[in-house]
């Protein structure tokens, strides 16, 4: 039966010591005399002393672990010299005996030694606490020098195997937790190894998930604790488990000494020293001086988390800011982009504004200047300059709502009014809106209607429609050369309208299809040029084709012509506002024809006064609001303008409706833009129709035609 304790000494003893003991193994060898009874071998890694009698050997082994300690071993045994001395062959036996040299190496050992080092008040277990508090220097020195862990562990290990003098040092992680839970003993991987020959297997790698060290979880809660557990030998210690010592014995286990790494409150992984051929009885200062390493490694793996958690949060931010950067510029082009096209659009609109306005000017100064000199100009020729005017002031408003509708349907603003309409007369109408500028370039201009009588009726905004038709049909005669054709087409499908638009015009490549319909974005500035065109047209015409939930489609072909295709799905009528069926141009004036005009701006009271007057209404123009009521009383008018900017508005128009001193009359809204929720709110006051500013001369009669006949 195996002793409990090795029959080897192994202690790390400071310098002085190791030359004295060198002294004494050298001074016993002179015995020999003729016969050499004294082996001795030095090398890079220490020295050893071998002493050979007939009846005994006495081995002196030392390994320098610092400049002034050596790790020292002392055995008597044959089997742990030959163990020792591996691979090298031991010199034959001598035969020759010498009485009483063991008795002398033994009691001068003791003298040498002063004891035993277990006593902490010995002088040797003074020195062993040296050489601790020197090698833990070495350790913490090491882990405030670098940041890199797989550097620390390796270099720890390295020196508390040699100062332990053990055959294995290693470092065993256990694997993370899945959840916030205490990682579990069971399982976990060798990380880091230090070993002291090459004849000691490696274990790094190691992965150990089996069901033999379900025992040792017990151990868990005093690892937790700081605890430091050494067993001495395992074929003893773990006598109960036979699965355990086979599995201990198949990495030559022979005894071990564990102490935790507790990371943050959690068991981050062991330190474990490995005997490998002999039992060891553990010595208090070593299990205390692991205990130490084992605590340092701790901090320098929490150190190395935090570390590794600065870097990840470094990393993302510096992503982050590449990836803002990015966007800046991004952004900082899209703005430089933005700012060019509507320079461009700037530079070409003002060329469009100005050709009219240069027409105004010119025309009604002509007007003027004969007018001042007491004489006239034939009355064709003024005809013919009014008519011009007329027509520049005309294109001026059609720029000038362009520019509005586009910016109210990109700012949410604008507001669908649903009714149902012929698709046969909405298209006929269109088309008699353009034949005069159709005839002025002998092009043919062609209605193709695919409809049944029965599918004649749809549902959606007319007049919306109408502008988006007129848009395409416009676009299709300016870029037509003379004597070409432009079509119009409709049909069903489903529940929606197909509306077609062909001509044979210039077209356009591939590559300009997908600008097309950007606002403030054109294709060609000199083409633009040539037909006087601003680029808004077909850009609000999508913006209006997608708020009725549709969709438009382009295929053209530069030097061939074009075809726009729009797809209008049936809208439902709810509970939105109807439009007012159409007013004949010249209306009649009924009997009621008093009008009160409530404005502040005098230029548009005085157009609207003009107007009236000039079609026989009767009409008065309050300025001061905080009176209208009292003189509306007096007046009795049959309809009221009010400008929506004033402050009492809705004051107003309540009191209008329901006061008992005024017969019926109509209130209408005189607003530069109206959203539906506000409409909503002026309808539910009594404000019976709205006009938007600059108003529309013909617009203004009709709608006050309709009211008056309603």
């Amino acid at each position: 039966m195996q002793t409990l304790f090795s029959p080897t000494f192994r202690r790390v003893l400071p310098t002085t010591v190791f030359e004295r003991l060198q002294s004494l193994w050298t001074s016993l060898g002179d015995w020999g005399g003729a016969e050499q009874i004294l082996w001795t071998e030095a090398d890079s890694s220490g020295v050893f002393f071998l002493l050979l009698t007939a009846s005994y050997q006495a081995l002196l082994q030392g390994e320098p672990v610092s400049p002034r300690h050596y790790a020292v071993t002392i055995t008597f045994d044959h089997g742990a010299v030959a163990n020792l001395l591996k691979p090298r062959p031991l010199p034959p036996r001598p035969t020759q005996e010498f009485p009483h040299l063991l008795q002398q190496l033994t009691l001068r050992l003791l003298d040498i030694l002063t004891g035993d080092p277990g006593d902490p008040t010995s002088p040797a277990a003074l020195k062993i606490q040296a050489s601790q508090e020197a090698v833990l220097s070495q350790v913490i020195a090491q882990i405030r020098q670098s940041l890199d862990l797989s550097d620390i562990l390796r270099a720890t290990v390295t020196e508390v195997r040699r100062f332990l003098w053990v055959d294995r040092l290693v470092i065993y992680q256990f694997n993370p937790p899945l959840s916030n839970a205490q990682a579990s003993l069971e399982g976990g991987e060798i990380i880091c190894e230090a070993t002291a020959s090459e004849e000691i297997p490696s274990l790094l790698g190691l992965i150990t998930e089996n069901d033999c060290f379900t025992q040792v979880a017990t151990y868990e809660h005093k690892y937790l604790n700081g605890a430091v557990v050494g067993v001495n030998d395992i074929e003893s210690h773990y006598s109960s488990s036979y699965c355990l010592v086979n599995l201990l014995q198949k990495y030559q286990i022979r005894a071990k000494l564990i102490a935790p790494i507790v990371v943050e409150g959690r068991l981050w992984g062991l330190l474990i020293a490995h005997q490998c051929h002999y039992p060891r009885q553990w010595l208090d200062s070593e299990k205390s001086f692991l205990g130490q390493i084992g605590e340092h490694l701790a901090v320098a793996i929490f150190q190395s988390q935090l570390y590794a958690q600065v870097q990840h949060q470094k990393n993302t931010f510096e992503k982050r800011v590449i990836e803002r950067t990015k966007d800046l510029r991004s952004a900082l082009l899209a703005a430089q982009a933005a700012n060019h096209l509507k320079g461009e659009f700037l530079n070409n609109i003002t060329h469009e504004l100005r050709t009219p306005l240069t027409c105004i000017i010119g025309l009604s100064g002509t007007l003027l200047h004969w007018s001042n000199r007491g004489s006239s100009l034939p009355v064709e020729k003024q005809k013919h300059y009014l008519e011009t005017i007329q027509e520049s002031g005309k294109r001026l408003m059609e720029l000038i709502n362009d520019i509005i509708d586009l910016s109210q349907l990109e700012s949410g603003q604008s507001v669908l009014h649903f009714q149902e309409f012929s698709l046969q007369g909405l298209g006929q109408k269109v088309l008699h809106y353009l034949e005069e500028a159709a005839l002025a370039k002998n092009l043919t201009l062609t209605f193709d209607l695919q409809i049944r009588p029965e599918e004649d009726s749809f549902c959606a905004d007319p007049e919306r429609l109408e502008q988006i038709l007129t848009h395409l049909l416009q676009n299709g005669i300016k870029y037509t050369p003379n004597l070409g054709s432009v079509t119009l087409r409709v049909w069903r499908e489903n529940k929606q309208a197909i509306f077609q638009v062909e001509d044979t015009g210039v077209g356009m490549s591939a590559e300009q299809v997908p600008f097309l319909f950007e606002a403030f974005k054109q294709l060609n500035n000199n083409q633009q040029r040539t037909y006087e065109s601003t680029g808004l047209g077909l850009a609000l015409t999508k913006q209006l084709v997608e708020l009725h939930g549709g969709r438009v489609e382009v295929d053209s072909t530069l030097g061939k012509g074009s075809i726009f295709t729009l797809f209008i799905p049936c809208q439902k009528l709810g509970a939105l506002k109807k439009a007012s069926p159409t007013a004949p141009l010249n209306p009649t004036v009924k009997a009621n024809s008093g009008v009160v005009v409530i404005e502040r701006d005098e230029e548009v009271a005085t157009l609207i006064c003009e107007l009236l007057t000039a079609a026989d209404y009767q009409v008065i123009w309050l300025i001061d609001s905080a009176i209208a009521l009292r003189q509306i009383e007096v007046l009795q008018p049959g309809l009221v303008l009010i400008d929506k900017d004033l402050d009492n508005v809705h004051s107003i128009s309540r009191h209008l409706k329901d006061s008992h001193q005024l017969a019926p009359l109509k209130v209408i809204l005189l607003s530069e833009q109206i959203s539906s929720s506000e409409w909503q709110t002026f309808s539910q006051n009594g404000i019976d129709d709205y006009l938007l500013k600059p108003l529309q001369p013909d617009l203004l009669l009709q709608r006050l035609s309709i009211l008056q006949g309603g």
